[in-house]
Parts: C-alpha cells; sequence; structure tokens
C-alpha cells in the first residue's frame, strides 16, 4: 500500500514513540491527523517538543480513546490507523487495572468498531514484547506462547486478540506489530534507559533501581518508527503479527555499565525494593527473533547488535544532557 496521499490518524500521538512517528511521517510528506488526550492545560504532550514546522502540519484531534464516539469522529476521513494510545506503566497497572482495561482493551475495541464502520483500508495495531512473558525459547518468534505477568501484559494480550478476531471474523485490514524494548528521546522516566540516564546526568554516582538480571532486546526509537511505517505500507502485513527487535539481548546490570562507559562516569547500583517486581510478575529475558520484520516488511534495524545500541544510547544521553530537556524530569523520585 502506498500512503502517499493517504490520511493518517495516529492514536497516541502525544506519547513518546507516537511524536516521534508523527514528525517521522509528516517529513516524509504524509498528513497526518493526530489523536491526544484531553487535559485542560491544551497539552498536546510530547508533540508539543517538536519543530515549529512539524507542529503546524499537524491536524491534533483531542479526545479520550475510551470514548467510542470521539473515537469515530477523529477517525472520519482517515484511510489508514496508527494505534498507539495505551497505559503503558507496568508498576502502575498492579494498583490500577481497571484503568489498564478501559483504556487497552476497550480503547482497542473502539478503535477497531469505528474502523469498521467507517470502512477504514489499514489499521496497525501496537502490541508488546511483554505479552510474551519470560522467554520459553529464545530468540522469541511470533509463535511463541502468551503468558500475562502483569496486569498491563493481560491487557495488551486481549488487545492484541481482539484485533485479530476482527480480522478474523470481519476481514477488518488489521496488522499487529510487537515492538520490543524501545527507548531513545523524550522517553517516561519509568523506563530504565531514562532512568539511568538522568541519575547520571544529574550527577548522581548511586543509580537505583530495580532487578539487574533480567535481559532486554532494546529497539531504538528511530528504527521503531520505521517498523510501523513499513507494516502499514505493507499489504501483506494484515492478519500479521510481527516483531519489531534488533535481535540483541543485554542485561540490564550490562547496560547500566555500558551507559556509564558512554557517558565517561562511574555508577553504583542500589536495588530499592519499591522497584522491584513481584517475583512470578518479572520479566527475566526477552530477545526478539526479527527475521519475519525482514522477510515481510523488508525491515531491518538500523542500530542493531552492541554498536547499535551503543549509537542510540549515544543520541538518548545527547538529547537528555540538554538543559531543556532534563528540566522535564523529576529525577530524585520513583516514576511509576
Amino acid at each position: 500500500m502506498n500512503l502517499t496521499g493517504k490520511k493518517i490518524l495516529l492514536t497516541g500521538a502525544d506519547g513518546f514513540i507516537g511524536s516521534h512517528l508523527a514528525e517521522a511521517l509528516v517529513r516524509t510528506g504524509h498528513n497526518v491527523r493526530a489523536f491526544v488526550f484531553y487535559n485542560s492545560f491544551n497539552s498536546h504532550g510530547w508533540l508539543d517538543r517538536n519543530p515549529v514546522d512539524i507542529q503546524k502540519s499537524i491536524e491534533v484531534f483531542s479526545g479520550d480513546i475510551r470514548d467510542p464516539y470521539g473515537v469515530k469522529q477523529a477517525m472520519t476521513g482517515c484511510e489508514i490507523v496508527l494505534h498507539l494510545a495505551a497505559l503503558v506503566a507496568i508498576p502502575y497497572s498492579y494498583h490500577s487495572p481497571d484503568t489498564y482495561v478501559d483504556t487497552n482493551i476497550k480503547g482497542t475495541l473502539n478503535v477497531l468498531q469505528a474502523a469498521r464502520e467507517l470502512g477504514v483500508e489499514k489499521i496497525v495495531h501496537t502490541s508488546t514484547s511483554e505479552v510474551y512473558g519470560t522467554a520459553r525459547y529464545v530468540p522469541i518468534d511470533e509463535n511463541h506462547p502468551l503468558q500475562g505477568q502483569s496486569p498491563y501484559a493481560a491487557t495488551k494480550i486481549g488487545a492484541d486478540q481482539l484485533a485479530l478476531a476482527f480480522y478474523r471474523s470481519f476481514g477488518t485490514p488489521v496488522a499487529v506489530i510487537r515492538p520490543f524494548n524501545t527507548y531513545g528521546p523524550r522517553q517516561s522516566a519509568r523506563a530504565v534507559i531514562p532512568t539511568v540516564i538522568t541519575q547520571l546526568v544529574s550527577g548522581n554516582k548511586v543509580v537505583k533501581l530495580g532487578s539487574i538480571h533480567p535481559t532486554r532486546d532494546f529497539n531504538y526509537v528511530k528504527d521503531t518508527v520505521q517498523g510501523f511505517i513499513a507494516a502499514a505500507s505493507c499489504d501483506q502485513s494484515v492478519g500479521e503479527v510481527i516483531n519489531i527487535g534488533s535481535n540483541y539481548e543485554i542485561s540490564i546490570g550490562d547496560l547500566v555499565k555500558t551507559i556509564a562507559e558512554l557517558m565517561h562516569t562511574e555508577a553504583r547500583i542500589e536495588s530499592e525494593s519499591q522497584r522491584l517486581r513481584p517475583e512470578k510478575s518479572e520479566v527475566e529475558r526477552l530477545w526478539a527473533e526479527n527475521s519475519k520484520a525482514k522477510n515481510l516488511l523488508g525491515w531491518t534495524p538500523s542500530f542493531g547488535g552492541l554498536d547499535g545500541l551503543k549509537r542510540g544510547l549515544l543520541e538518548t544521553i545527547a538529547w537528555f544532557s540538554g538543559a531543556d530537556n532534563i528540566k522535564n524530569y523529576r529525577i530524585d523520585v520513583y516514576n511509576l
């Protein structure tokens, strides 16, 4: 599918990945309507940090993904939907799971229902590597069993299955992409890489974290964005689940050492109980098999392997080191 001339609705455009995706789409000449979470401050989230020319080229629709009427109104006139809107913080899902059901499952249902009624040409639904739980084998391909080890992961499994059910039941043209741990500029400090960088930027030598033995497959945001665009452009992605990952795993402990080396500083890790997941909820290992994305979408990570991780980390460190950027973060508190 050629996206040229298509009106694209981007839900969750005010978030970390969404704001980067919106910028990339505008820079390549696409017509973007950004669905952002309504608030009385008239804030458009991270979209407000995009260059002014990018902001002026985006049509903003403020609403709530939990509101079916608003979702349908936002989608009217759009041919393509990139659905990223979700609650994503795992610790917050432990004490407020109800909001995750409403946002992640019901919100996705609202998108699917509206798309079906309006005859949308393509939906790209966002999953997460967390739906796999701790790896039973590595690298993890798309046939790996699903296991909800947190309320967040359970709701994303539910949302994924709804998307695939609409494809199978009604022929709704849905593709599901499953990004592994995305990182980069603008990411919330609830995630491990911003947590480490912001503490080191502030001059701390002791980095407060949770578990450091689990491994993750980190995917730089520029690669994740290209995965979305590739999935939207590929006709063969309809009805498919596709991993977007770097095919490289690293432990959290080794990640901290790598970041400290790149920042030319020292870091001693201190584990805090409030940052630890419940034992059976901790996902011990994630490592993406990405051959399906390569073969089906023609997508390959530009920031793969240890060398690519270091290049992505350097760009991320440079952004967080900027005074205008770091001021947006509360470094001395634990972000749920």
